[in-house]
């Protein structure tokens, strides 16, 4: 029985996408191990000395990201009963538009620092560089794509783009740029 209040309210999607994310990574990784002939042995010795290793700090943090993601969905409640309270009293696009930039400036560095902290521990972990190396370039790429389709759309005069927020992926590549993947791991 799921009790309630650990499920996500809002960012439930985010949990998904990493559970995902981690099965399509391990079948990934079983198929290379499968398949990886004479050096088969070698890999098996390799992982059970990172489960020896790995182990007791993997139990002793992994509830951290869980519970970093309910902090930031219980901020995301709280965010949004004060958007209906302040809505009530006044107008719609104004309100949404301070409370947002309210919340932005807010909750923006906290995030930003949360960010580069996970991407610094998962960097430490085998085979994150390799993964990071393929997966930070199509997410750049799908970000820009995103940035232009909004802008272009802005520009043409819908009216819901205008208010789309944009992928800051000057600011990201700048807030990782110092702990980016490393391929020599």
């Amino acid at each position: 029985v799921e009790i309630e209040e650990e499920r996500l309210k809002y960012l439930e999607f985010v949990q998904l996408a990493v559970l995902h994310a981690v099965v399509y990574a391990s079948k990934v990784y079983g198929y290379a191990k499968d398949n990886s002939g004479p050096l088969k042995p070698g890999v098996e010795t390799i992982e059970d000395v990172l489960k020896t290793v790995v182990g007791p700090a993997y139990y002793k943090f992994h509830d951290i990201p869980v519970e970093l993601l309910k902090f930031v969905d219980r901020k995301v409640s709280a965010t949004t009963k004060n958007l209906s309270i302040e809505v009530k009293k006044g107008g719609v696009v104004e309100t949404a538009s301070g409370l947002a930039k309210t919340a932005y400036t807010k909750l923006e560095p906290i995030a930003e620092h949360y960010a580069v902290s996970a991407w610094h521990t998962l960097n430490q972990l085998p085979l994150f560089p390799k993964v990071a190396k393929v997966v930070v370039p199509a997410a750049a790429y799908y970000s820009e794509k995103y940035n232009q389709t909004v802008r272009q759309t802005a520009e043409k005069g819908y009216k819901v783009s205008s208010y789309l927020p944009l992928v800051p992926t000057e600011k990201i590549a700048k807030a990782f740029n110092s702990s980016a993947p490393r391929a020599d791991h």
